[in-house]
């Protein structure tokens, strides 16, 4: 299975979104938009910002693997 390294992650707050490159040797826990500065957290139960806002999971996750919980 081919991991995708690109996720658009989408502001709760104001709606921007932008493409980043996730890690894939750690999680990112927060997240600053910078539209409007508002800085994102995981929902509960999940690991990263890109599990919570991404298009797509995070490279572990993708993978089946245990992530940074």
């Amino acid at each position: 299975m081919e991991v995708i390294l690109q996720s658009t992650i989408t502001c709760t707050n104001c709606g921007h979104q932008k493409e980043e490159t996730m890690p894939t040797d750690a999680c990112q826990y927060f997240y600053e938009c910078e539209n409007c500065n508002t800085i994102l957290k995981p929902q509960q139960g999940d690991c990263c910002v890109y599990c919570s806002y991404g298009t797509h999971k995070c490279p572990p996750v993708q993978q089946e693997k245990n992530c940074c919980q």
